[in-house]
């Protein structure tokens, strides 16, 4: 027993280390391919081809940046990597029996895109809170959004701001306008079922509400935030 307690705790403190390195390493290194990007690829079939290009958040439209945040975590520059008004919200309704999305935030999102995997277990979900805690810890409010707008699933195959631009409107991130950020913003729910363009009826009504929310949110100040 003291053998296997002993392992046991050497395996921990070894997982909190090379954790914390981990991230470390990505407050400063460029994320350039994730567990689900490879997840996918090998489920896919032969032709899949996974598109991903990094771009820098000085060279994303800033359309885009507050896109995501009025769709995904209004309260992403507030918060401390958990909204828990939106948890207790998600949770209460779900309980209900309502359809309604989880309250996971961005930064939560960017923990499981870059570290983990997309099942939905108690595992996951204990190593994501851990992933969020250090990554807000960290790293900057404004390298989070930028990880996770260079990582996130943008359609079938497609990964990140860039990539989803060129994808979706045949240009570069940099010049998106406000209603094409939105349309990108609005299938985040299930990329790889929705289409940014052309649009559904459900995504044109989407786009609408991100649009409208953009312009009652205000100006996006992220370099202010933690430092």
């Amino acid at each position: 027993m003291k053998r296997l307690f002993r392992f046991l705790l050497r395996s921990f403190l070894w997982f909190i280390v090379l954790s914390i390195l981990w991230v470390l390493l990505y407050k400063f290194v460029n994320v350039s391919y994730t567990p689900l990007m490879a997840i996918r690829s090998f489920h896919a079939e032969n032709n899949f081809e996974t598109k991903h290009e990094w771009q820098p958040i000085d060279k994303i439209s800033i359309n885009l940046q507050l896109a995501v945040i009025c769709a995904e975590d209004q309260n992403f520059a507030k918060h401390n990597g958990f909204d828990i008004k939106s948890i207790k919200k998600a949770y209460k309704n779900n309980k209900n029996g309502k359809k309604l999305r989880g309250g996971s935030t961005i930064s939560q999102q960017t923990a499981k895109n870059v570290f983990l995997w997309p099942e939905r277990s108690w595992l996951r979900k204990g190593l994501e809170t851990w992933f969020t805690f250090l990554i807000e810890t960290l790293w900057s409010k404004e390298r989070i959004l930028e990880v996770y707008l260079n990582s996130i699933e943008m359609g079938n195959g497609v990964y990140g701001a860039e990539a989803a631009s060129s994808y979706w409107f045949n240009k570069s991130s940099q010049h998106l306008t406000r209603e094409e950020a939105a349309s990108i913003a609005a299938i985040l729910p299930n990329p790889r079922y929705y289409k940014a363009n052309p649009r559904s009826n459900y995504i044109e009504d989407r786009k609408d509400w991100i649009v409208q929310q953009m312009r009652n949110y205000g100006t996006l100040a992220l370099k202010e935030v933690k430092e």
